[in-house]
C-alpha cells in the first residue's frame, strides 16, 4: 500500500496536540492542588474554619414566691398583755430591746397614781418599780411633794410600743408627771382624760413662775440624787430654772439633762442592773453641771424656733412642696437581741410571725393622751417661709 501525504498528516496532528500547552484554568487549578499538597494540615485546617462550640442553657432557678413582711414588733409586744415568766432582766438598748420577768407598780399606792391605764404601760424591771414608789415616799417626806402621778413606764415585755415612745423598751424607763397627785383618788375615766399640766409659759421657751414652784425642783433633783439613775429627761427651760434656783442642791445636776418635749414631765432613767449582762448601756454623763453654755445653746436655739415671724407675703411664684421624708422602716423581732424571740413566747423559724388577737390603737383616743404621745419624743420643727430656699 502506497502511503500518501494524507495518511501521514495523522501522526503529524495527534504529536501536535500532545505537545500543545494546558488551558490556564487547568494549570491554576494544578497550581492549587499542588499548594494544598504542600501545607498538609495547616492548610487544610485555614480552608475548613472549626465551628463554633454550641451554647449550653442555663436554667433560671425558680425564685421562692414572696409571702407577706414580717409582723412589726410593736404589734407583737403591744399585743402581749402579761409579763414573761422569766428571770428578770432588761434586754438590749433602751431603744431596742425588751423586758424579761417583768414586774407592775400598783395602780394605787399610798404616794402615787397610776395614769393612762388602758395602756397598759405599767410594767417595769423590778428594780425600776422599787424605785419609782422610793422616790415617791422620799418625795412626800422630804421635797413637800404630795405623790406622784406615774405615767408610762414599759408594755408588759417591753419592746417597741405602737404609740409613742421610740424608748421605754427594757424597762428602765419612767415618765413621771409634773402634777402633783390630788389628794382624792381619780377613776378610772379621769385618769385618762385628766391633761398633764405644761411647765412653759406662752413663749414656749421660759417657765410659766404661775405654775413652776420650787418643789417642782426638788423632786427632779432628789430623781437625779439616787445612785440607779443615769438621768432624768426634762424640756431645757426646766433645766434653765433649776440651774437658777440656788437653794437646790447641785451635786447630781450633771444628770438633769435637757431634752425636746419633756415640757410636762420627767423621764427617769435607769443604769443597767447587775442581773442584765444583755443590758446595752449609754455612755455616762459628764461632770460639767450643764448650767452654763450647753443650757443657753438650748435655750437660743428654741428662741430661734419659736419666735414670732411676720405673716409671709404672697409668693409670685408657686413653690412646689417638698417631698416627704421616707419613713424608717419599722422593727421586727429580727432587729431585736435574739433573747427577745424567748421574751415573746416566739419559736417560730425566722420569717413572719402572726399573732391572734391584736390589739389596734383607739383610733378615738383621748386629745390628753394624744398630747402625752406628741410631746414624748417630737422635736420641733422650724416652720419655712414662704419664699424661701430651705
Amino acid at each position: 500500500m502506497k502511503l500518501t501525504s494524507r495518511h501521514l498528516a495523522w501522526p503529524a496532528l495527534l504529536i501536535a496536540l500532545a505537545l500543545m500547552p494546558a488551558s490556564t484554568d487547568s494549570v491554576a487549578q494544578s497550581q492549587a492542588e499542588l499548594r494544598l499538597a504542600a501545607a498538609g494540615d495547616t492548610g487544610a485546617a485555614k480552608a475548613k474554619p472549626k465551628p463554633l462550640p454550641a451554647r449550653k442553657l442555663v436554667k433560671k432557678k425558680a425564685q421562692a414566691p414572696k409571702g407577706p413582711p414580717p409582723t412589726p414588733a410593736k404589734v407583737l409586744f403591744g399585743a402581749a398583755k402579761a409579763p414573761a415568766p422569766l428571770a428578770a432582766r432588761a434586754i438590749g438598748f433602751y431603744a431596742k430591746g425588751c423586758l424579761a420577768g417583768a414586774k407592775a407598780i400598783a395602780v394605787d399606792g399610798p404616794t402615787w397614781q397610776v395614769m393612762r391605764l388602758s395602756r397598759n404601760r405599767m410594767w417595769g424591771h423590778p428594780s425600776l418599780i422599787a424605785l419609782v414608789e422610793r422616790l415617791s415616799k422620799d418625795g412626800k417626806e422630804h421635797d413637800g411633794w404630795p405623790g406622784l402621778l406615774v405615767g408610762d413606764i414599759s408594755q408588759p415585755r417591753g419592746g417597741p410600743m405602737l404609740t409613742g415612745h421610740a424608748s421605754h423598751q427594757i424597762g428602765l424607763d419612767a415618765d413621771i408627771w409634773l402634777t402633783p397627785m390630788p389628794d382624792q383618788r381619780l377613776s378610772t375615766r379621769e385618769r385618762e382624760d385628766l391633761a398633764a399640766t405644761s411647765m412653759l409659759a406662752d413663749d414656749r421657751v421660759s417657765i410659766n413662775p404661775k405654775v413652776w414652784t420650787e418643789a417642782h425642783g426638788r423632786i427632779i433633783t432628789r430623781a437625779a440624787s439616787y445612785p440607779q439613775v443615769e438621768r432624768v429627761l426634762v424640756h431645757p427651760a426646766i433645766k434653765k430654772a433649776i440651774c437658777e434656783t440656788k437653794t437646790l442642791p447641785r451635786e447630781h445636776l450633771n444628770k438633769i439633762r435637757p431634752y425636746w418635749g419633756h415640757y410636762y414631765h420627767m423621764h427617769i432613767r435607769m443604769a443597767c442592773p447587775k442581773d442584765s449582762p444583755a443590758c446595752t448601756p449609754q455612755p455616762i454623763v459628764g461632770t460639767d453641771d450643764g448650767c452654763g453654755k450647753e443650757v443657753d445653746d438650748w435655750i437660743a436655739r428654741m428662741k430661734r424656733i419659736y419666735a414670732p415671724r411676720p405673716p409671709a407675703p404672697e409668693p409670685k411664684i408657686a413653690v412646689p412642696k417638698p417631698k416627704p421624708k421616707p419613713k424608717p422602716p419599722e422593727i421586727t423581732l429580727a432587729d431585736l437581741p435574739a433573747e427577745c424571740k424567748m421574751v415573746i413566747g416566739d419559736t417560730s423559724p425566722p420569717g413572719p410571725s402572726p399573732v391572734a388577737d391584736v390589739t389596734k390603737p383607739d383610733a378615738a383616743k383621748p386629745a390628753a393622751a394624744k398630747a402625752d404621745d406628741d410631746a414624748e419624743n417630737a422635736e420641733p420643727v422650724k416652720p419655712a417661709v414662704a419664699g424661701s430656699k430651705k
